[in-house]
């Protein structure tokens, strides 16, 4: 597994609170190294990541896919198409969505502006 560090640092983090319920007040916290975590540990961001570049990497081909067979879309286009599949999934969380569609269009743009 990598290390934390290797986390993009604009990598979305899960700020969600945990939700308790209750009449009394509770904070939803973890024990991680001795410590009390209020939201996501490192270790929690870092497989979130792991999985939203899987599936960018993925997504890549299914991008490429998707501008072949409709080569007049521009790559904004293609890429919204591919945002609204995986959005109808709920794989992610729409922070950790709009991260991960930068990358696909990234790498078609490129693909388009050196001809390929």
């Amino acid at each position: 597994m990598k290390n934390e560090t290797e986390v993009p640092d604009d990598f979305p983090p899960d700020d969600m609170p945990a939700v308790v319920s209750g009449v009394q007040t509770k904070i939803g916290a973890v024990l991680s190294r001795g410590r009390y975590i209020v939201g996501q540990t490192d270790e929690e961001r870092e497989v979130r990541w792991m999985i939203c570049e899987d599936l960018a990497q993925r997504l890549i081909a299914v991008a490429r896919k998707d501008a072949a067979k409709h080569p007049t879309n521009i790559t904004e286009r293609t890429v919204e198409r591919v945002r609204v599949s995986v959005a109808r999934k709920n794989w992610v969380s729409a922070d950790e969505l709009t991260w991960l569609m930068r990358r696909p269009g990234v790498l078609l743009a490129q693909r388009k502006a050196s001809g390929g």
